[in-house]
């Protein structure tokens, strides 16, 4: 619509300048300027102007047409709309104007009603200050009593205990149960408070309530310790499983060191007599009215065996502190750290009971091991008398060794369930020493006796009757060490006092007789004695080196028999003379050409050497043999005759060298004559290599 109207206006405009009645010059040149005025102000003019772009809008939402009588008429149209609106404006402010009237009049009224009540409220004010200011400091007094109250409330619910609370504490007819460890705990805690309270100014209060703690504990300790006491009494002593209340009290207990010790000091003592009383029953089979008779047969029934009976003895022993490790080790052990903290806190409390010197934390399994071992003092007081009895009324020594050797095992065993520090070890290392003295004096006693007797070897020069009797000791001797000590690290060690008192006596009487022997008598003896003794222990590792010992002696003795054999070869032979003759030759020329011309080696002595060679080599060896037949071991013979004949062979083969030199050096010099010399070897044509076919 807009651009229509602009195109109308620009027609109109370019028929006005084209129209055919133009006026004159003058005219004509003022309009001509005018208009290109306008035209030149139309064409500049930014028809992108938002106000421009506005206005046609208007124009265009009013459907007005693009007429000369619409152009004259639309500035006039304009005016009287905004004077309308103008007017409407006003009468609508006129209406506003009458509200504001009306305000200001509802304002002015409540303006007097608020200064009336004004007026009022300080005429009240004037006459009721008085007793407000009463009434606010009764209500600021109100709530500092309140606070007060309250304050003190939760001071007498911390600090003070009620009257209930102390008869449960302190009354003996009370019963120790939950109710009255809680009063002892909340009792602990208020004794630890009132630290807070003697840290403030006014300390008499905290001292005060410190004073009445510390009195109310200790009479609930007291209380504690009197109750427990009596269940001590009353507790089935033979089997002393000890209940939960009984561990929870001796747990509370132990923050004072000093009644803790008391009672575990009655258990003991009670413990003791009650264990005495039962071993003692257990050996004799008599009982008390109030005990059982027991199902098994007195110990002492097998006195007349005194292995058994002491062996018996002490697994009873064993027994007893098995169960009464086990009985005890629900307290010490599972409710250990407790008690030790319990303690701790009562060394803090009580320093006066802290033994000098002793800074060592609480240990469960170490006072368990004490306790255990003052239950079982009694028992081993019995014990003692009663093996020392067995000990001193013996005489025999494989006896006496053998209970020192059970007794040294059973020491073990204790050790590791009481530790090394138990009084009762210190009881079985008196009855193992008791029973080593007995062992060495009984064993000295029968050496003693032995060599008043020794006369001469025996005809088969085997071992002596006193030295098989000695072995059969040793051997029971060794083999009780053997079953008796397998926890002991150095066992060689710990055998060689057995050897020196079982073994090394009888051994020196044999060497005695070995003495008054002639060869080879004397060293088949001594081989005899040390393969007996070698035989029986042998099977026993920790108499390795005693073994290895007489492997030695046995081989110096076996070396001389070689030599007594050799000689017998040699001699029996007849090459001991050819052997000797040779022995002051020398090897050069001159010597061997002299050989013929030696005493042995002239042809009458040499056939009669060869022929007593030939008579001698077909039972050589079983006449050997014979010369050492008494030996014990047919090995050690084979071996010894062997070896002799192995030297004997050499010895040959060194003579058959000799004669076929001379007899090479002979023909050497005589190779020219028709009648040569007869040579040695045909008059003694053996050869080495027969003599070992022979002596294989």
């Amino acid at each position: 619509m807009a651009s229509n109207s602009f195109q109308e206006r620009a027609s109109s405009i370019s028929q006005d300048v084209l129209s055919p009645t133009t006026p004159s010059v003058g005219v004509s040149t003022r309009s001509s300027n005018a208009l290109s005025s306008r035209i030149t102000s139309v064409l500049s003019a930014s028809y992108a102007d938002l106000d421009i772009r506005d206005a046609l809008e208007t124009l265009d939402a009013r459907g007005i047409q693009n007429t000369p009588e619409t152009r004259r008429q639309l500035r006039l149209d304009i005016q009287k709309e905004v004077i309308q609106c103008n007017g409407e404006i006003v009468k609508d402010f006129g209406q506003v104007a009458e509200q504001l009237k009306r305000i200001g009049t509802a304002i002015a009224n409540l303006n007097k009603c608020c200064a009336d009540m004004r007026g009022h409220i300080n005429a009240a004010n004037r006459e009721t200050g008085t007793v407000l200011e009463e009434v606010t400091s009764l209500m600021n007094q109100k709530k500092q009593v309140e606070a007060k109250q309250r304050i003190l409330d939760a001071f007498n619910s911390h600090f003070i205990i009620s009257d209930s609370e102390s008869t449960i504490l302190t009354s003996t007819a009370e019963p120790v149960n939950e109710e009255f460890f809680h009063t002892v705990t909340r009792v602990k805690k208020i004794h630890h408070d009132c630290q807070v309270l003697l840290g403030t100014e006014d300390q008499r209060l905290g001292l005060e309530i410190l004073e009445q703690s510390s009195k109310q504990l200790n009479a609930a300790f007291q209380k504690l310790y009197r109750w427990i006491y009596r269940e001590f009494k009353t507790l089935d002593l033979e089997n002393p499983q000890i209940n939960t209340s009984i561990r929870r009290s001796l747990r509370v207990l132990a923050e004072r060191p000093t009644l803790f010790r008391g009672c575990l000091d009655f258990f003991a003592e009670a413990r003791e007599k009650v264990l005495s009383d039962y071993f003692y029953t257990a050996l004799t089979g008599s009982t008390s009215d109030t005990q059982s008779m027991p199902s098994t047969k007195p110990i002492e029934f097998h006195a007349h065996d005194p292995l058994r009976y002491v062996g018996d003895m002490l697994a009873w022993a064993h027994s007893a502190t098995v169960s009464e490790r086990e009985a005890l080790e629900v307290l010490f052990i599972s409710e250990g750290d407790e008690i030790a903290r319990g303690i701790q806190a009562g060394l803090e409390s009580e320093p006066w009971s802290r033994p000098e010197g002793d800074e060592e934390i609480f240990d469960g399994r170490k006072a368990l091991n004490q306790l255990v071992s003052r239950d079982l003092n009694g028992v081993a007081r019995l014990l003692r008398q009663r093996t020392e009895q067995v000990i001193q009324s013996h005489e025999d020594a494989t006896l006496a060794y053998k209970i020192a050797n059970l007794i040294g095992f059973y020491k073990i065993t204790f050790s590791k369930l009481l530790g090394g520090e138990s009084e009762v070890l210190d009881v079985f290392t008196g009855l193992e020493e008791s029973a080593m003295r007995q062992f060495r004096a009984n064993m000295r006693d029968h050496v003693a006796a032995v060599q008043s007797e020794l006369a001469v070897a025996p005809a088969d020069l085997s071992a002596p009757e006193f030295l098989e009797e000695a072995l059969e000791m040793l051997k029971a001797l060794a083999k009780s060490y053997d079953t008796s000590i397998a926890a002991v690290d150095n066992r060689d060690q710990g055998f060689q006092s057995v050897l020196a008192e079982a073994l090394d006596p009888f051994l020196s009487g044999c060497e005695n007789l070995y003495k008054r022997q002639s060869d080879p008598n004397n060293d088949i003896f001594a081989i005899n004695c040390l393969l007996a003794a070698k035989i029986v222990l042998s099977p026993y590792s920790f108499a390795s080196g005693r073994v290895s010992e007489m492997d030695d002696t046995i081989e110096e003795h076996a070396s001389r028999l070689v030599e007594y054999q050799h000689r017998y070869f040699t001699y029996t032979s007849g090459l001991d003379s050819l052997l000797n003759a040779l022995g002051e030759l020398s090897d050069s020329p001159d010597g061997l050409a002299s050989l013929g011309s030696l005493e042995p080696f002239k042809p009458e002595f040499l056939v009669t050497t060869s022929q007593q060679l030939d008579d001698f080599l077909p039972s050589a060896l079983m006449d050997a043999a014979e010369n050492i037949k008494r030996l014990k071991s047919t090995k050690i013979i084979q071996d010894i005759t062997e070896e002799a004949a192995d030297r004997f062979c050499e010895d040959f083969e060194f003579v058959e060298s000799k004669i076929i030199a001379a007899d090479k050096l002979l023909e050497t010099e005589n190779g020219l004559e028709e009648e040569p010399a007869r040579r040695l070897r045909d008059i003694f044509p053996r050869t080495s290599g027969e003599i070992r076919v022979l002596l294989s």
